[in-house]
């Protein structure tokens, strides 16, 4: 048996200040860190105690700072990945989101969507985000631990999600879970049939009372 708490990061500075993130180094604001305090209490009261906990997390602030939250609960020190990094928006990071609309070429609807030139210097493919969560999910999968944390971003997600389901990384061109940020999404595989199943997308049900504080 394994089940994967897969968490996107709270509210950033990048979100409240409309630049794009990416790469861009940004922290969480202060809705953001109650919001991860409230993402470590929901995932503190759904693994039992004394279970084996491993916990994952991108290297970027928000990320970390998330992930602090929650090794506080558990007494585990994050493994932190850059693998696990939102997609590289190249020289837009940190960018007004306004400069980047002006120039992003979307993906054709027919053709090449994981090679397609995006217009942005320096910006990751498709692809090469692809394979880099792809391969980030092959070293945690490849341990045998029944209770895995990863703290990601909101694009990331869909990747660590197709990963989870043995998506071969050539047909996620079009793949796209979207979730809030400070969501945690449920990822489980059954003992008998080593079916794995997406328990919970996006849950935010947890952020009720942080968002009453």
């Amino acid at each position: 048996m394994r089940t994967l708490y897969v968490v996107t990061h709270p509210q950033a500075t990048h979100h409240v200040e409309d630049i794009v993130g990416g790469w861009h180094d940004s922290q969480l604001t202060p809705a953001g860190i109650r919001a991860a305090a409230a993402v470590a209490q929901a995932l503190r009261a759904r693994i039992p105690r004394g279970a084996d906990v491993e916990l994952y997390a991108s290297d970027l602030r928000r990320t970390r700072q998330t992930a602090e939250a929650v090794a506080e609960l558990f007494g585990v020190a994050p493994v932190l990945d850059p693998r696990l990094r939102e997609k590289s928006y190249g020289e837009a990071g940190g960018r007004p989101q306004q400069w980047l609309d002006r120039r992003f070429v979307p993906p054709p609807v027919v053709g090449e969507r994981l090679e397609h030139d995006e217009g942005v210097e320096g910006a990751e493919t498709k692809a090469a985000w692809v394979r880099r969560v792809y391969a980030a999910m092959d070293d945690i999968l490849g341990r045998p631990c029944e209770h895995q944390i990863i703290v990601t971003h909101g694009g990331s997600l869909t990747f660590v999600v197709t990963a989870w389901i043995k998506m071969p990384q050539a047909t996620v061109g079009y793949a796209s879970f979207r979730v809030p940020a400070g969501s945690i999404t449920t990822l489980h595989e059954d003992d008998l049939f080593h079916n794995r199943q997406i328990v919970a997308l996006g849950d935010t049900r947890h952020l009720d009372s942080a968002a009453a504080d």
